[in-house]
C-alpha cells in the first residue's frame, strides 16, 4: 500500500537514528537537581562528578591469603628445595599495627589487609607449608609486588571516579560509599504521562464486557518507565471520542514526555494523530518497518516529545525498548545508550517474509558458549501471555527470509 502524503514510514535504522538525534538535543538542557540518600540512588543520574577523597586503595593491600615476604629471599624456592622463613606475626584486615618483616622473615596475611612497607610480595598460602613452631616453608618463588595491590593503584586523591551524567548502578553505589558519599546530587526523575486509548478498555479492577479488555498497556508502560528511571503518571483511558482524547492529550503534554498506546494506525477509529495535530504536532515519523510495532509514531507538540505506540501489548513493550528509552534517558540527564545485542545459536529454523526488521519473543537457554535461542510460540503482537514467558527477542534483519538452525543470530535481551 502506498504511503499518503502525511505518512513517514521509515526503515528501523533510520527511525532509531532520528530518535537518538532528538534525544541528544535534550542534553544541554539539564533537569532540576535534588539530593537523595545513597540507599535510594540506584538508577539515578549524577549531576556532578564524584572524586576520590584519598588514594584507593589507601594502603598497599594484600590480594591473596598467604605470607608477606621479601621477594629476594625466595628467588630459589621450589617444592623440591623449599626456603624456610621465620614467622614474625599475623596481619588481619583492619589491623592497627603491622609487624616489620626483615630478611629471613615472613608474616601471615589475610586478603584485604595492609601489607607492611618492609616487605614487597605475598606467597599464596597454597604454596607454603608449616615447618614447626613459627616457621614456614616457601615452595615457590615470587616477584617483587606479586599479590600486592599498591597504594593508589586504583585511583589517586582527586581523581574522578564517577562522571557527571553517569547512571548509578550497584558498582557505582559501592564507589560512592567508598569515598564517603552518604548523599548524592542527582537529576530529577522526568514525569512520563501514559495514556491508553480505545472504547474497548476497562480498568484492571473491573469486569470487562463480552467485547472489552482490561487496560494492561498503561501498567506495562508504567513498569517500563519506572525501571528506566522515570516517574509514570497514568492517565484515565481515552475513549474513541475526539474532544475527550484531545483533552487528555493536553493533560499529558504537561508532563516531560507523553506516551500514548493505541489509536495510531489507519483505521477510522484511530484518532490519535488527528488529535495531536490540534496541538500543531510535528511528526518525525509515523511508522517504522518493524514487527511488531509498525505503526509507531514519534513527534513533538507544545514543546514536549510524544510517542504514539501501537495498542497491541507486545508491540507496546517492544517499541518502548526500541524507541522510547533513548528520549527518557536524555530527559533524566543521561547520555542515550545504543542498543546492545547478544549473539546466540538458533535452536530451530525460522522462515518469514522479508521486508521488516523483526523483534520476536524468544527464550535463551543453555550457558556460556552453549547458549541457544528459540522463538516462543505466540499468536502475534496481541499475545502478551507468550511474551511473558520470553526472556529476549530474536532480531531478524529485513533482508532475511530464512535462518537455519545453528546459525548465530542477534538477540535483544528483555528488561
Amino acid at each position: 500500500m502506498a504511503q499518503s502524503a502525511t505518512e513517514k514510514v521509515l526503515l528501523f535504522a533510520e527511525a532509531r537514528r532520528i530518535v537518538e538525534e532528538q534525544a541528544r538535543l535534550l542534553l544541554p538542557h539539564e533537569p532540576a537537581v535534588e539530593a537523595v540518600a545513597l540507599s535510594r540512588a540506584r538508577g539515578r543520574v549524577l549531576t556532578e562528578s564524584i572524586c576520590a577523597d584519598r588514594d584507593l586503595p589507601p594502603f598497599s593491600r594484600a590480594a591473596r591469603d598467604g605470607f608477606v615476604v621479601i621477594a629476594t629471599d625466595v628467588t630459589e624456592a621450589s617444592e623440591s628445595s623449599p626456603i624456610e622463613l621465620k614467622i614474625v606475626g599475623e596481619i588481619a584486615a583492619g589491623a592497627a599495627e603491622l609487624p616489620a618483616v626483615h630478611s629471613g622473615e615472613a608474616a601471615a596475611i589475610m586478603t584485604g589487609a595492609a601489607a607492611p612497607v618492609s616487605a614487597d610480595a605475598i606467597v599464596m598460602v597454597e604454596y607454603t607449608r608449616p615447618s614447626g613452631k613459627k616457621r614456614v616453608q616457601i615452595l615457590r618463588a615470587v616477584r617483587s609486588g606479586e599479590n600486592i595491590v599498591p597504594q593508589g593503584a586504583e585511583a589517586r586523591t582527586g581523581d574522578v571516579l564517577l562522571a557527571k551524567r553517569q547512571r548509578m548502578g550497584s558498582a557505582a553505589i559501592a564507589v560512592a560509599a567508598s569515598v564517603g558519599k552518604s548523599e548524592l546530587r542527582v537529576y530529577r526523575q522526568p514525569r512520563v504521562a501514559i495514556l491508553a486509548t480505545g472504547d474497548e478498555l476497562v480498568a484492571v479492577d473491573r469486569k470487562p464486557g463480552p467485547h472489552q479488555i482490561r487496560n494492561s498497556n498503561s501498567w506495562s508502560l508504567a513498569s517500563q518507565v519506572e525501571a528506566a528511571g522515570g516517574k509514570p503518571a497514568v492517565l484515565p483511558p481515552a475513549p474513541d471520542e475526539a474532544d475527550r482524547l484531545a483533552e487528555l492529550i493536553g493533560e499529558g503534554l504537561k508532563s516531560d514526555l507523553l506516551l500514548l498506546a493505541g489509536g495510531v494506525s489507519m483505521g477510522s477509529y484511530d484518532l490519535v494523530k488527528p488529535a495531536l495535530r490540534k496541538f500543531d504536532a510535528e511528526f518525525f515519523f509515523t511508522g517504522a518497518l518493524i514487527q511488531p510495532g509498525r505503526p509507531i509514531v514519534f513527534g513533538r507538540a507544545a514543546g514536549k516529545y510524544f510517542f504514539g505506540l501501537p495498542g497491541n501489548p507486545v508491540s507496546t513493550l517492544v517499541t518502548f525498548e526500541l524507541f522510547v528509552r533513548p528520549v527518557l534517558e536524555a530527559l533524566e540527564g543521561a547520555e542515550p545508550q545504543p542498543l546492545h545485542f547478544l549473539l546466540a545459536r538458533l535452536k530451530s529454523d525460522i522462515t518469514t517474509k522479508p521486508g521488516l526488521a523483526r523483534f520476536l519473543p524468544a527464550r535463551l537457554s543453555g550457558e556460556l558458549e552453549n547458549t541457544e535461542v528459540e522463538l516462543v510460540r505466540w499468536q502475534g503482537s496481541g499475545d502478551v501471555v507468550a511474551t511473558a514467558a520470553a526472556n529476549c527477542y530474536i532480531v531478524i534483519p529485513p533482508d532475511r527470509d530464512h535462518i537455519a538452525r545453528g546459525e548465530l543470530v542477534s538477540v535483544l535481551p528483555a528488561r
